[in-house]
């Protein structure tokens, strides 16, 4: 059986979007975008979790909502320049764990961003979402300010969610030639966000990013901020990981870099073509292996004219 990993959702555009600024509660969040494309960045795997790199355009099946659509473009993308935002929970919750956080995230840029290609910024929340390093190659400075973080204060996930997707990575222009991931180490309990749970899911998806969610709850039971980091893996085409404890945050992260570098891309043009600015579902088949599981994000935002 081989496993198909979804990856990101993005939209060719016609034109840059303005900067936005930054994120407050009474804004409108609709984002207007002019797209004729749909991007699918994925990654297959089989059933032991190797990398699958043989398949062509053939093998795949698109329909948005549930009507096959044509894939015009088809190509393998395994150096895909990434753009990441790096989310790190400061709260109180987390404070007996904090160190290994600190360790595992610096490891995975000095070993993940490459420089002159990759970005990568660093938002930290705990009782608000607080911007610790904008987007840079620089890893020797994202290692600085990820090791001056303390933690302590409540919990604003969402908005760290909602602001590093609409002000940073939705930014980063042209869109279809980056792969945008959103990584949350957190235990997943919000208790001061000014968006919803709902508001901030919409934002990745309008972003076209992937998100990928490391808990840092080692109780061994199953709490309801674990549930929250599996929906948002979940709805976008991540991973949750669960590390039996903290000095396991290292593996999560190889783990994440490593499904970032095994993509493949594919175009298509939406048939019927709606700027409604309504969430239109997208489902990826496998035609030759009826096993095959897959994991994908669930659709993408269309455009909005008026």
């Amino acid at each position: 059986m081989k496993y198909l990993v979804i990856g990101l959702v993005c939209m060719t555009l016609a034109a840059q979007q303005q900067k936005s600024a930054p994120a407050q509660a009474d804004e409108p969040n609709i984002i207007r975008l002019d797209v004729t494309n749909v991007n699918l960045l994925f990654t297959v795997s089989d059933k032991k979790g190797r990398f699958v790199s043989d398949l062509t355009r053939e093998d795949f099946e698109i329909l948005e909502n549930k009507k096959p659509q044509v894939i015009s473009q088809f190509t393998a993308e395994t150096n895909l320049p990434l753009r990441l935002a790096i989310l790190m929970d400061t709260s109180s919750s987390i404070r007996d764990r904090f160190r290994f956080i600190q360790t595992a995230a610096s490891d995975f840029v000095n070993t993940t961003v490459r420089q002159g290609q990759d970005k990568a910024t660093i938002v930290s929340f705990d009782s608000s979402a607080q911007l610790v390093a904008d987007m840079t190659d620089d890893t020797a400075q994202l290692g600085v300010r990820i090791r001056e973080m303390r933690p302590g204060g409540g919990t604003a996930m969402y908005d760290a969610i909602y602001y590093a997707c609409r002000d940073k990575l939705m930014q980063e222009q042209p869109r279809e030639k980056f792969r945008r991931a959103v990584i949350i180490l957190s235990d997943g309990e919000d208790n001061q966000s000014k968006w919803t749970r709902e508001q901030a899911l919409e934002m990745a998806h309008r972003a076209d990013a992937v998100i990928y969610t490391i808990s840092t709850n080692i109780s061994h039971t199953d709490t309801s901020g674990d549930k929250i980091l599996k929906r948002f893996a979940e709805e976008t085409g991540g991973i949750a990981f669960f590390p039996f404890k903290a000095e396991d945050l290292g593996q999560s992260f190889e783990n994440i870099a490593n499904e970032l570098r095994h993509q493949y891309n594919v175009f298509y043009r939406p048939e019927p073509l709606r700027a409604d600015g309504l969430y239109h579902q997208v489902d990826i088949k496998v035609k030759e292996h009826k096993d095959a599981v897959v994991r994908a994000r669930h659709g993408y935002y269309a455009p909005l004219f008026k």
